[in-house]
């Protein structure tokens, strides 16, 4: 079974492919018995890919205790003592592009190349849309609500005229086939804690390996103007802004492979 003990928990971790370690950190909610995941995608083609469930979600423990930022990065790196990385180059998207933050700030010397995804760094340089502001939400409405804030294109005129795809896209973010597992809405609400206090914003300037800050220009969640900031704000950091919203890696093919060649120049 693909458990590291880390700390107080438990993580479930899976690991697929060959090339250069890979670490990917996944966003909210993040269950890797979801399909298709990461593992379904072209990074496994290229790299050692390591993926797991953080603290609170899919597989691995859910304590019922508050979590902090710093928890979710320590936990990043001791999968990489379980596994036996001394270094790897990462991969954080939304929450995990917050988690990857702390992960590199706390522990510099485990990132040689990191690519921050669709994410923020709170504080003074912005913060992500507040799920927490709408935990409250019955599953269809927030769905609803969520869509046109996803990709800021899809608004109501977009769905009389998609119909068809847009009940696609409710049905999508109603559906959670783990929701009546012990602990599931706790953890869940306790990532949501976590990422509300998250904030790097003053930390960014020390970061020292090289950074790729992708985003989607539709973005409602990740807004394009706080990707500019985040990336202004770690030296020599590149940008790259493509055509999608918060699932733009799916939605602007050239989007991964630019990842890909960014990771694999050093």
């Amino acid at each position: 079974m693909p458990k590291a003990q880390a700390g107080d928990i438990e993580i479930w971790f899976e690991r697929q492919g060959e090339g250069p370690p890979l670490l990917f950190i996944s966003g909210t909610g993040g269950d890797l018995r979801v399909k298709p995941n990461v593992f379904d995608g072209p990074l496994a083609k290229t790299f050692d890919l390591l993926a797991y469930d953080q603290r609170g979600l899919g597989q691995t423990s859910k304590p019922d205790v508050a979590y902090t930022m710093a928890d979710y990065a320590d936990d990043a790196a001791r999968l990489l003592d379980h596994v036996g990385w001394d270094q790897a180059l990462v991969v954080g998207v939304s929450f995990g592009g917050m988690v990857a933050q702390e992960l590199v700030l706390r522990h510099p010397s485990r990132v040689k190349r990191l690519v921050l995804a669709c994410t923020s760094p709170g504080g003074a340089g912005g913060a992500s849309f507040p799920f927490h502001e709408i935990e409250h939400m019955e599953r269809t409405e927030r769905a609803k609500h969520l869509i046109p804030i996803s990709d800021t294109r899809r608004d109501a005129a977009w769905a009389a005229g998609h119909r068809d795809f847009y009940d696609q896209l409710v049905q999508m973010g109603v559906a959670d086939p783990f929701a009546d597992e012990p602990g599931h809405a706790m953890g869940a609400r306790r990532q949501l804690e976590a990422r509300r206090h998250h904030d790097t914003w003053d930390r960014l300037p020390q970061i020292a390996c090289p950074v790729l800050v992708a985003g989607g220009r539709f973005d409602g969640i990740a807004l394009p103007q706080t990707q500019e900031r985040l990336a202004a704000r770690i030296p020599g950091a590149r940008l790259a802004m493509f055509d999608g919203g918060h699932m733009f890696m799916i939605q602007d093919r050239a989007a991964i492979p630019a990842m890909v060649a960014f990771l694999l120049e050093g």
